[in-house]
């Protein structure tokens, strides 16, 4: 059995991959970890370890990861400048995959982006449009920001010039070499993301609704399985499902 550590146990991420984990064939809880408790008695009894806590916590758990050599799915969103470079400085040392969100429909949504865009781009304003439950920290969504850096990449944009977070006011006619980002919040809503490619006369929507966390749960055990045998690198979801060879 593959033992995985699971961080940020009390929170509803953390519940629902304790579950994952447990409900997996392969895969056993070997500890569990919240704020406030010592991390190196739970890391030296796993085989890898899934984090969906809070961003403030990855520093502290990649030094640990590296100083035991234990792989890390990192599903956590938020993340500073800073925090992602001790990221990518942590994947020279250990496999991590890190990866704004482990649905494989979702990654779908990033594959099927990048290829639309690619035919939809002279022809059409992109908006993006996400909405989470009322006690979500971050705005816009991790999976919406990656939306848009999939949309940069693909039409030549800039994430920091080009995309617009929401609109107020006399802004006037719409650029058409601009991304509109929108965030909704409210009730109890899991993650729902839509991409619109709007030209004269049609309109082009690609949308993923969650309905349970499972899904994101479930996705991060299949990646926590998938990082067995690794060297060390930084990953994310679209190869451990091997879009990246499509």
């Amino acid at each position: 059995m593959y033992s995985v550590l699971v961080t940020g146990i009390s929170g509803r991420m953390g519940q629902a991959v304790n579950a994952a984990v447990t409900g997996n064939d392969a895969t056993c809880v070997g500890a569990t970890h919240d704020q406030g408790q010592e991390l190196y008695p739970a890391i030296s009894s796993c085989d890898v370890i899934i984090d969906f806590s809070h961003h403030s916590f990855t520093p502290t758990l990649l030094a640990e990861a590296i100083k035991n050599k234990i792989p890390v799915v990192i599903g956590t969103t938020g993340h500073s400048d800073e925090e992602r470079d001790l990221i990518t400085a942590a994947a020279k040392e250990i496999p991590i995959v890190y990866a704004s969100n482990y649905s494989v429909g979702v990654n779908t949504l990033f594959w099927l982006t990048k290829k639309a865009a690619s035919i939809l781009k002279e022809s059409s304003d992109i908006e993006v449009v996400e909405m989470h439950h009322r006690h979500k920290i971050d705005a816009p969504s991790g999976t919406a920001k990656t939306l848009a850096e999939i949309l940069c990449e693909e039409t030549g944009l800039s994430y920091e010039n080009d995309v617009a977070h929401g609109r107020e006011g006399i802004v006037g006619a719409r650029p058409h070499r601009q991304i509109g980002m929108h965030a909704l919040r409210g009730g109890d809503v899991v993650g729902d993301h839509t991409v619109v490619f709007a030209a004269d006369g049609e309109r082009v929507e690609l949308s993923h609704k969650a309905s349970s966390r499972m899904t994101f749960a479930n996705g991060s055990v299949r990646a926590a399985l998938w990082l067995q045998g690794k060297e060390a690198g930084l990953y994310n979801m679209q190869d451990v499902l091997g879009f990246a060879e499509l």
